[in-house]
């Protein structure tokens, strides 16, 4: 991965991202918490409050039991206070243990308890039991006073309660409100950080991404239709850069590469233009000659008779034999026939021992190859043995030939005086023209001094 480049921004994109909405969740999931801590308060405050309200409702009960009992003497009226004084034990320590987290609920609810038990068991009782034998005396303002003032205490202490317990709720409500609009607060700037974030990062990768790449594909197809003069700008970072870049490179290689081949077809078609030219100048200069001179003895011999004919018909089957020769070395500069009769082997071994200097062959070739394969083989040899003895002044040769792998590789090494350089026109351009049309490659390595070589590998 190129550092700082689009793969690098990509994932640091994607982190800021996850961290944006990670933290919105976080958010919301202490949002949550606190929202169902809030909720566990609200049912225990109402479970509070109901419990409170019950205890008030059963000192009711008990009052107006009492009272009634008294005013009527009918016993029907003391079944709720007698309902009523069975409850109350039951739910005041059920008070006293749901506000237990409480320190001043918990004196409150203690508080109540005490009254209730002392109304309960200091006047409630005896009024009853005074009203069964003298109901005249449970009858009294003062016995009825003291009884509206108990019970009014009673109600003082869970009155309090009960708004200490409103106002806790309250606070938890505000607290929940707080928790929520924080929540909501969150998820809004959570969403739009995150939708601000994925569209600047849609805006950077199309800037950065989708738009070099459609200029580098219109590029190309106008580099696949011909236009090697195509160029895209570097603009681009990290790996697109390196698009950018290497899209021009290739096709500054294609540019060179084209015009290398051009160059190459221009020589091959002056090689052939000069090659004509040769075996007409040949043909005409000499074979041609030769003919017109062997046409003359046999009209001469036609013209007199006298002439000894066998001495003719010698003479003429001399300058045939001649011709035929000459005939032979010309076709022998086009395309020798060992080449073709015995293939790269043969031919190879031949131009050693034609060499005007020694020369020690490796050959490794079990079957025959393709007849251009071998064609352009043999050029090589015979170019590279020319040059070691017309321009290096070499005193030995080495001719290496191996075919494996589907390749045939070929090097030729001397020990002359080196510095062959083929850009300035020998030989060696021809044979890397040819090499190049088989999708071979030629190699010319020539130190000064230190000898020759030639390595040349062509598929086969």
């Amino acid at each position: 991965m190129t550092r700082g480049g689009v793969a690098g921004r990509v994932v640091t994109a994607s982190g800021v991202l996850m961290l944006l909405v990670g933290s919105g969740f976080v958010v919301l999931l202490i949002s949550v918490q606190g929202l169902r801590a809030s909720e566990h308060q609200a049912q225990h405050t109402s479970a509070v409050l109901t419990n409170a309200h019950q205890v008030e409702r059963l000192v009711a009960d008990l009052a107006t039991g009492q009272r009634d009992y008294v005013i009527t003497g009918q016993q029907k009226f003391l079944q709720p206070w007698e309902q009523a004084a069975g409850q109350l034990p039951q739910q005041t320590a059920a008070l006293e243990q749901l506000v237990a987290g409480s320190p001043d609920e918990v004196t409150r609810a203690q508080a109540a308890g005490r009254s209730i038990t002392s109304y309960l068991q200091d006047y409630s009782l005896p009024q009853i039991e005074a009203a069964q034998q003298d109901p005249d005396s449970a009858r009294t303002e003062a016995a009825i006073s003291e009884g509206t003032r108990r019970v009014g205490a009673i109600r003082s202490v869970l009155d309090a309660l009960i708004a200490s317990e409103q106002q806790l709720s309250a606070r938890e409500q505000r607290q929940s409100d707080a928790i929520a609009d924080r929540a909501v607060i969150a998820a809004m700037a959570g969403l739009a950080g995150s939708v601000v974030l994925v569209l600047g990062f849609a805006g950077y990768l199309t800037r950065a991404i989708v738009r070099p790449v459609r200029v580098t594909a219109e590029m190309a197809n106008r580099l696949a239709a011909g236009d090697l003069g195509v160029r895209v700008p570097e603009t681009g970072v990290g790996e697109i850069r390196t698009l950018e870049r290497t899209f021009n490179t290739m096709a500054s290689s294609l540019g060179t590469t084209s015009a290398d081949l051009a160059a190459s077809r221009a020589r091959i078609v002056r090689a052939s233009d000069e090659t004509r030219r040769r075996i007409e100048r040949d043909l005409h200069d000499g074979i041609q000659q030769r003919l017109v001179s062997l046409t003359l003895d046999v009209r001469a011999v036609q013209a007199d008779p006298a002439d000894s004919a066998s001495t003719a018909l010698d003479r003429v089957a001399d300058g045939l034999a001649a011709t035929l020769d000459e005939l032979r070395e010309i076709a022998r500069g086009i395309h020798p026939a060992i080449l073709t009769q015995g293939g790269i082997v043969p031919a190879v071994r031949m131009l050693a021992r034609r060499a005007k200097l020694p020369v020690e062959i490796g050959v490794d070739v079990p079957d025959r190859l393709p007849a251009p394969i071998e064609a352009a083989a043999y050029y090589v040899v015979s170019e590279a043995l020319t040059n070691a003895v017309k321009h290096a002044d070499a005193s030995v040769a080495l001719v290496d030939i191996r075919h494996a792998d589907g390749e045939l590789r070929l090097s030729v090494h001397d020990d002359g005086r080196g510095g062959a350089d083929p850009a300035k026109g020998s030989g060696l351009v021809g044979l890397a023209d040819r090499i190049a049309a088989l999708d071979g490659t030629l190699i010319v390595e020539s130190p000064s001094g230190e000898g020759t070589t030639l390595t040349v590998t062509l598929p086969s």
